[in-house]
């Protein structure tokens, strides 16, 4: 592990972006992040399926997620 940019993104299951939750520079470590349900603009989205993608150095993971209301 190294320090490096770390990127959270969620998207919809058409791939349009739907929340940015990270976007900086992190030390190696555990971390946790809560997504309150809303887009970029601050407006809810709906429940469903939704994909994340956790993008850190060399490292990419894709998982999807459902979100309940």
């Amino acid at each position: 592990a190294e320090f490096g940019f770390t990127e959270l993104k969620i998207f919809d299951v058409l791939g349009n972006e739907v929340k940015s939750l990270v976007s900086k520079n992190l030390s190696p470590g555990s971390y946790e992040v809560t997504w309150d349900g809303t887009n970029n603009t601050g407006q809810a989205v709906a429940s469903g399926v939704y994909l994340y993608r956790l993008q850190a150095g060399n490292f990419t993971r894709v998982r999807k997620m459902t979100l309940m209301k």
